[in-house]
């Protein structure tokens, strides 16, 4: 399986809501950065972190929360998912749609790194937090 279908099986985990199989890819030296000034900002390091720091503190803050893949971009062992996030505020009840770029780091078909850059003003705004 090529760095890029790995990648391409983590989104696809996603869209099922499959968070083992969004997971599968990491291991416990993989370090997960969510950018700053984004709600969850920071690296974690290890699916577990991840799994708590991320996936079920989003679960926990939003409905309907989703990454909508625009393309997949291959560049070997860097992958580059573009896309965009939307969802719903749970105490807000706001809505967002922000555009965001993931940018992949594998090696031997492992995550080593994934890094976040997203435009955190309108996630900020469904919070109802200034930008």
């Amino acid at each position: 399986m090529s760095d890029v279908d790995v990648i391409a099986a983590h989104y696809a985990a996603s869209d099922r809501g499959d968070l083992a199989g969004m997971l599968a890819p990491l291991t416990e030296s993989s370090r997960w950065t969510e950018a700053a000034g984004f709600p969850y900002a920071g690296t974690y390091t290890g699916p577990e972190a991840v799994r708590v720091n991320v996936f079920e503190a989003i679960g926990r803050d939003w409905a309907q929360y989703r990454f909508t893949l625009s393309e997949l971009v291959d560049a070997g062992s860097t992958v580059i998912g573009l896309g965009s996030y939307s969802g719903t505020h749970r105490v807000s009840g706001r809505s967002f749609t922000a555009r965001v770029a993931h940018v992949w780091k594998l090696v031997d078909g492992r995550v080593d790194t994934f890094e976040q850059i997203v435009d955190s003003a309108p996630v900020l705004a469904a919070l109802g937090e200034p930008a």
